[in-house]
């Protein structure tokens, strides 16, 4: 059998639409006998007529009815893919999302070294919740922290920066003197992420009773918390991956090398339905990324 003809059913949607054939020469910018041509040429190919041509006005037969109702679908849902094509090709800003300790103490000090490095690529940080699923959707690629190597997120997941936690505090609050034995951590005061479950875990790491404390301070994100043993309200259990500038700038003091959470991890995400116009952005920025965390280039 011959190729369907296209160009042909195409006219012939278009005097459906409009009802008439001049209407939908209009539309298409052609003569009036070049549609009559392609209705002909589309019931020459069907082998029988799709309009009742008695009186002045051409009318549907049954069969044509039911060919224009199903045309018209399948033309909308050519027009929608090829409208959702349109937009995968067209260039929009790579969306980022990361967790509230990457995103402020990792990727934004960091971040006008990716813009120097590709300035033709338009960035959006947005934050992701730690615990709630990531929208990919939305997003092309995200900072996550998870226990383990996290399962069913996006279409690539990396390993980026370990999790492992270690005590720290504000220089401020020790006098020139560091506590000697963990149980003296009390007297500086717990500082906690979410709830009292990780200093149980380094206490008993340690292999000393979780001391009783009297209105503990719990806070609900790692920024919150970070801010707090930066203000010398106590010591903190921090991620070293996300401390450690402030680490080497003297702001926080490491006051043991017994950490938690060595099993935990913050990863990159890539998601599955990165288009086709953020693809190059997309291997740029996990390129980048990964430099920067190696101390390669510029970071």
């Amino acid at each position: 059998m011959m190729q369907i003809p296209l160009n042909a059913l195409r006219a012939f949607e278009a005097v459906v639409k409009t009802g008439s054939f001049k209407a939908a020469a209009d539309l298409l910018f052609v003569t009036q006998s070049a549609v009559s041509h392609q209705i002909r040429h589309l019931e020459d190919w069907l082998g029988g007529p799709l309009f009742d041509r008695a009186g002045g006005r051409p009318r549907l037969l049954p069969h044509g009815a039911e060919l224009a109702r199903a045309l018209s679908l399948s033309l909308a849902e050519m027009e929608a893919a090829c409208n959702r094509a349109r937009a995968g090709l067209r260039a929009g800003p790579l969306v980022i999302a990361a967790i509230p300790s990457v995103a402020v103490c990792w990727l934004i000090p960091r971040l006008a070294g990716f813009r120097a490095a590709h300035p033709e690529v338009e960035t959006r940080v947005v934050y992701a919740m730690h615990g709630r699923d990531v929208d990919f959707r939305d997003v092309h690629m995200a900072f996550v922290f998870a226990r383990g190597r996290p399962e069913g997120l996006g279409a690539m997941t990396e390993p980026f920066l370990p999790g492992a936690s270690v005590p720290v505090c504000s220089p401020a609050i020790l006098g020139g003197t560091r506590p000697g034995r963990p149980s003296e951590f009390l007297s500086l005061g717990l500082l906690h992420d979410t709830d009292l479950t990780g200093w149980a875990a380094w206490f008993r790491r340690a292999g000393v009773p979780m001391p009783v404390e009297q209105g503990a301070a719990v806070f609900e994100d790692f920024n919150l918390l970070r801010a707090a043993a930066l203000a010398g309200q106590g010591v903190a259990l921090c991620p070293l991956a996300m401390i450690r500038p402030d680490l080497e700038a003297g702001r926080l003091v490491q006051l043991s090398d017994l950490s938690v959470l060595e099993d935990h991890g913050y990863h990159l995400v890539t998601g599955e339905r990165v288009e086709a116009g953020q693809a190059q952005a997309a291997r740029a920025f996990r390129d980048w990324a990964f430099a920067a965390r190696d101390g390669i280039g510029q970071a």
